[in-house]
């Protein structure tokens, strides 16, 4: 495994904080106070995309490296830890991306006409990884449709947008493919079914408002929220769960959610809001009842190339990355967040670069930065109010169900810190130019009746904590 250290952060002299001052004879009250009455989300998970033949990257290489590969990017203690796998439901096209093959690749006859599905149990490679991710533990499977077969849209390809035949303001001679839609979607996950793997969870557009040479299908705010009507019973009944609607950005999926929260029945059977990170960035709660994915998001790495550096001033360094994840999880309230790609190769924002043409990997800082969260905030924790002081600091806190306690401290300046806070004990974790997630108790030390933690430049301490707390 290989990492270039582009930048590494020079310290400076550490500031201390000091907390607000205490009554006489009051404890002193740390500077990092977790409101722990205080709570938020419930955090579904973390998770990355397999799809596009990214799985077959993996799987390509030779017998050690694949089992590396699989541990850095699947394993709960070494390696990215994800709780979530989103699968691509494939589309027939060859495209930027590579092919998936559909289903259903051949008009059956028409939309009431008996299904000719296809199922070859390899899915791209999606179905020999999604093995491996549950081996290790993965217990949510996200499958999501870029496209419909494109016999069933309006423009007759999966490709260059187009809309799904039956739809208000559509018109086909072939006749309304809602239903049959729905049901090549239920198909997919009962194909993975009997491959042995639940999906848990599924999604029937990608990007609506955004029009590619690759897979891609138009969905305004009103359509989402009318096939939303038309899926959920068939998903219902399948047991899935119904996402929506993928917007390229978050500010632009306020629309989609408003629509499907303003249609009763819509709202009845959408399970989970999803948005992505591209336009514009997970920083604000959607108006939705619902509970909400940031579902994909990388940043661009044309620009930048390959690049493993933690803090190098590029859009695609590990710090910015564990700034989006907080950003996400602190601002939005979403309940989960789906990096784009775990493995993928060339100029990729990935968090592991494939050489499938040698037969090798390297490793970016980026896989730290989302593992400190992934690791240690697990399904079902509980996102604590917390109080802070000190400029640069950007802090949350989060509580496991089986009582361990999370708080995340990401020190975005180029000062070292130290500071306190309200936990007994915690374990304390490096991610910065020089540590990738790596234990450091020399971080923490006893201060009173609350814990010193001195937090490096540029860097993201992960403190747990495994002993009861209280307020």
């Amino acid at each position: 495994m290989l990492r270039s250290l582009t930048f590494v952060a020079v310290l400076a002299p550490a500031i201390t904080l000091a907390g607000p001052a205490a009554g006489a004879g009051a404890a002193p009250q740390p500077d990092i106070d977790i409101q722990r009455s205080q709570t938020h989300q419930t955090i579904d998970g973390f998770g990355y995309s397999t799809a596009f033949q990214r799985a077959t990257l993996v799987h390509n290489l030779p017998a050690d490296k694949q089992k590396e590969v699989l541990d850095l990017l699947l394993d709960r203690r070494k390696g990215a830890a994800p709780s979530i796998l989103r699968l691509g439901i494939g589309s027939s096209a060859t495209n930027v991306y590579d092919s998936m093959l559909s289903i259903q690749p051949a008009d059956p006859g028409g939309p009431d006409a008996p299904p000719k599905y296809t199922w070859d149990g390899w899915d791209s490679g999606q179905v020999w990884f999604s093995k491996e991710a549950q081996r290790r533990g993965v217990k949510r499977f996200y499958a999501d449709a870029w496209s419909a077969p494109g016999y069933m849209k309006t423009n007759g390809t999966d490709v260059n947008g187009g809309n799904l035949c039956g739809l208000q303001g559509t018109t086909c001679a072939s006749g309304d493919w809602r239903a049959a839609y729905a049901r090549y979607l239920v198909q997919y996950a009962k194909f993975y079914q009997q491959e042995g793997i639940k999906v848990s969870d599924i999604a029937f557009l990608n990007e609506p408002d955004w029009t590619t040479e690759y897979a891609s299908m138009r969905f305004t705010p009103a359509q989402a929220a009318e096939f939303v009507k038309v899926f959920g019973p068939y998903a219902d009944q399948a047991g899935l769960n119904v996402v929506c609607c993928e917007s390229i950005g978050w500010k632009s999926s306020e629309a989609y959610a408003q629509a499907i929260e303003n249609d009763p029945e819509a709202r009845k059977h959408l399970d989970i809001m999803s948005g992505h990170g591209y336009a514009s960035g997970a920083d604000f709660p959607l108006p939705t009842s619902k509970p909400t994915w940031m579902s994909e998001w990388a940043p661009s790495s044309v620009s930048d190339g390959w690049n493993e550096a933690w803090d190098s001033g590029k859009v695609t360094d590990g710090i910015n990355i564990a700034e989006r994840i907080h950003n996400t999880l602190a601002l939005s309230g979403s309940t989960g967040f789906v990096y784009w790609l775990g493995g993928s190769r060339g100029k990729t924002a990935a968090l592991i670069q494939i050489d499938d043409a040698n037969g090798g990997y390297r490793v970016s800082s980026r896989l730290y930065a989302f593992a400190a969260y992934s690791r240690f905030i697990r399904p079902d924790a509980v996102r604590l109010g917390v109080n802070s002081i000190g400029d640069g600091l950007k802090v949350s806190a989060y509580r496991n169900t089986d009582g361990t306690e999370v708080v995340e401290i990401l020190n975005t300046s180029r000062e070292s810190v130290t500071t306190t806070v309200d936990l007994k004990r915690p374990a304390a974790y490096l991610t910065d130019s020089t540590h990738n997630l790596e234990r450091d108790q020399a971080l923490v030390s006893k201060r009173g009746p609350h814990t010193s933690v001195t937090l490096a430049p540029r860097s993201l301490t992960t403190l747990v904590s495994s002993h009861p707390q209280h307020d």
